[in-house]
């Protein structure tokens, strides 16, 4: 009994030892939260046992990066993170869009590259076979210009027949023959210039089109035919894969007659108008003179008219009359309810909403509106003041037509732009408001065809064909009588 009250007494004062030591430490944690912490020391033990310290230790470490995982998840923190992230994922879509536009532009390009190369490759190969001929020529003798000894009945004829100073020495072999049927005198038994082992004479015959008395190409008759494609110049750069070139029909001084214009399409401010002098000055590249828009133009729909340059402002419906002399513009204004920007194009896009043309009637605009639904309305535009004078709804819609253009106050449509046979397949005339289905052949030669126009100036066509500045001629028959 006394030892068990011995015992409890010690127990007591061991604890009351313990209790003058112990310690409470109160803080937060890695997360932020806050703990409370009760550390007694050992009674038993002056140093813990270092048994599975390594342990211990590893397992400290994984508890401190489960810790922090943690922490960078708890409810808080997911909110912040998540909504950044939808923020950060919204343009998305635009900058994959704008990765599509990069690759399909290095692609192209790519391409215009390789094909650059092979028609670099071909050009070479011809200049080596012309080198190689020309060293073949070289190295051919001269034919001998003395007559070799022949027989006196053979240089008493050739003496009769040779031909006098300064004639054609080719000229006695062309006789006639002395009866239908006899041609003896085409053969010459004795050729005087030397014993050659063949000769051969070529005739070219031209193919000369017997008048047709229902053509009048200085009149106003429905067209007949367009000619093959004749190449001017190619542009320069990529800005110039779509285009509009031009001439006044009514030039205005400064500027003459002969004066060309051309714009390069290809950007998001196409502002620069290039002059030439001449066809001439623009094969060769040559401007002389260089204008700077103040509104940016919008695709290949422009046109020249009395001095002025008419073309739709870009992202708008706005018609601009831009005086070229006095370099600023004379007049704007809004094409009632047309489409732009991609609302009515022809089939080949590029934003050709929008059409202006000239011919002998005056100016003309091409485009469509939601009334009506697509199909093409032809406006007849006051040149001063841009107002719309008369318009006419054709029935053709104009997404299934590559191009088209007004002769005459009639409407022709072109029915692809990069088949290169195609046709001219509608025409409508605002005369009689009436239109018809047509086939006139018709190419795109380089095969992709962004713009074609009537030049009332030649009385030609002026077409953009995939860098290519190309014109056609025209046949038009008489003007029916009414």
């Amino acid at each position: 009994m006394f030892f068990l009250f011995l015992l409890c007494i010690c127990g007591l004062l061991l604890q009351g030892n313990a209790q003058d030591r112990a310690s409470l430490w109160r803080g937060n944690d890695r997360s932020g939260r806050c703990h409370y912490t009760f550390t007694v020391p050992s009674p038993m033990e002056a140093t813990c046992s270092q048994v599975g310290g390594p342990e211990v230790e590893g397992l400290k470490a994984r508890l401190s990066v489960l810790e922090a995982l943690v922490s960078q998840f708890s409810p808080k923190d997911i909110q912040p993170q998540g909504g950044h992230q939808g923020a950060a994922a919204r343009p998305q879509p635009e900058l994959q869009e704008a990765l599509n536009r990069a690759v399909g532009e290095r692609n192209l390009l790519q391409g215009e590259k390789e094909r650059l190369e092979r028609e670099l490759e071909t050009l070479k190969l011809r200049m080596e076979e012309m080198r190689r001929e020309t060293e073949r020529l070289r190295s051919r003798p001269c034919l001998s210009q003395n007559p070799v000894v022949a027989s006196s009945s053979t240089q008493q004829d050739w003496g009769r027949s040779r031909p006098a100073a300064g004639s054609n020495q080719m000229s006695h072999l062309m006789t006639k023959p002395n009866r239908q049927g006899d041609s003896s005198n085409l053969r010459d038994s004795a050729w005087p210039y030397g014993a050659l082992g063949f000769q051969e004479l070529k005739a070219e015959v031209t193919e000369v089109p017997a008048p047709d008395g229902n053509v009048d190409n200085t009149g106003c008759g429905e067209l007949i035919s367009v000619g093959d494609p004749v190449t001017h110049r190619k542009a320069d750069n990529i800005a110039g894969k779509y285009g509009v070139w031009m001439q006044d029909p009514e030039a205005v001084s400064p500027y003459g007659p002969n004066m060309l214009w051309r714009i390069d399409t290809i950007g998001t401010e196409v502002r620069q108008l290039y002059g030439y002098d001449d066809m001439e000055q623009l094969s060769k590249g040559f401007p002389s003179k260089v204008l700077l828009l103040p509104d940016p133009l919008e695709s290949t729909g422009a046109t020249m008219y009395r001095g002025s340059l008419y073309y739709q402002r870009r992202l708008s419906r706005t018609l601009i009359r831009y005086d070229l002399a006095a370099e600023h513009v004379a007049a704007r204004r809004e094409l009632p309810h047309a489409g732009f920007h991609g609302q009515f194009p022809y089939s080949w896009g590029g934003y050709t909403d929008i059409d202006l043309s000239v011919d002998e009637k005056g100016l003309w605009a091409v485009y469509s509106t939601s009334k009506a639904q697509g199909a093409i309305v032809i406006s007849k535009l006051d040149p001063h003041s841009l107002e719309v004078k008369r318009s006419w709804e054709t029935g053709i819609r104009k997404a299934s037509v590559a191009n088209s253009f007004m002769i005459c106050g009639k409407l022709y449509t072109v029915s692809s732009y990069a088949a290169r046979d195609t046709t001219i397949n509608h025409v409508y005339d605002t005369g009689t408001s009436q239109g018809k289905a047509m086939s006139i052949p018709f190419k795109n030669k380089y095969g992709y065809n962004s713009m074609i126009d009537y030049n009332l100036a030649q009385r030609k066509l002026f077409a953009w064909d995939n860098f290519h500045l190309v014109s056609y001629d025209l046949r038009l028959g008489r003007q029916q009588a009414n």
